[in-house]
């Protein structure tokens, strides 16, 4: 019996120190990102390289400046950040604590090494989101991209890792982030965007991904379907007035409108 007890104590010691020596040598294989000033030059780099590449030799100026600014979650519309944290089925996600500590680690440790879930809703978003801004950065091992996860965690807050998922989500080459699927698709700054627009917007979004299909306005009555849809599931879960969501399910499709 104190034999076994041995065995298992010595492989929790060896384990205790080979989990760490892994972690640091998939940690060593990552870009840089030991703060938000070393993914936002990574990200403008990648992105501004992009968009830059496409305007390369025109002569008319581009319909937007090819900058990538630091995502700023204070400039997305309430109801779009509303409606996308319904449909990334955590409607909750700014009413509940970060996930931090224990829970998180495991999270990455049953994700990493099982393949699976733990619960909390609400940290499986955190965890989906960090691994989004990883994979934008360019990290596509599955181990690495949980130790990416767990780093870009460490700094960056609920709101941030809105505002950088957002901002990354790449639509065509050069149309990277929802300020230029709203100017690609409507025409017109995100800001502008009625509430209509913004669920329409939305369908663009993961985890639909129907963008050609509504900058060629392809199906504007399925289209119409899918939108009235999401607004209903974001009125349900109360983050949308119910008389804004009647009023906006009354608008046909933006693109039904320009034919």
């Amino acid at each position: 019996m104190k034999a076994i007890i041995w065995i298992i104590l010595f492989m929790l010691g060896l384990t205790g120190v080979l989990l760490p020596v892994y972690y640091f040598y998939k940690a060593s294989k990552l870009p840089t990102m030991e703060s938000e000033f070393d993914i936002e030059k990574q990200l403008k780099h990648s992105i501004e390289g992009e968009r830059m590449s496409l305007v390369a030799g025109m002569y008319v100026k581009p319909d937007r400046p090819i900058t990538f600014g630091r995502p700023d979650f204070s400039r997305l519309p309430k109801d779009l950040v509303a409606i996308y944290i319904t449909q990334m089925g955590c409607p909750k996600f700014f009413q509940t604590p970060r996930e931090d500590g224990a829970a998180w680690a495991w999270r990455l440790f049953l994700a990493s090494a099982m393949g699976r879930q733990a619960q909390g809703i609400d940290g499986a978003c955190e965890r989906l989101l960090t691994i989004r801004i990883a994979w934008a950065l360019g990290v596509r091992d599955p181990t690495e991209l949980e130790v990416a996860a767990n780093k870009l965690h460490s700094f960056l807050q609920k709101d941030q890792l809105i505002a950088y998922d957002l901002a990354i989500i790449r639509f065509e080459r050069g149309i990277v982030g929802v300020e230029d699927a709203a100017y690609k698709i409507f025409g017109k700054e995100l800001d502008k965007l009625s509430l209509a627009e913004l669920a329409e917007l939305q369908l663009a979004l993961p985890p639909f991904g129907y963008y050609s299909n509504l900058k060629s306005c392809q199906n504007a009555a399925i289209m119409k379907q899918n939108r009235d849809a999401i607004l209903k599931e974001t009125a349900a879960v109360q983050l949308l007035a119910s008389d804004k969501v009647n009023n906006a399910m009354a608008q046909p499709v933006f693109c039904s409108q320009r034919r």
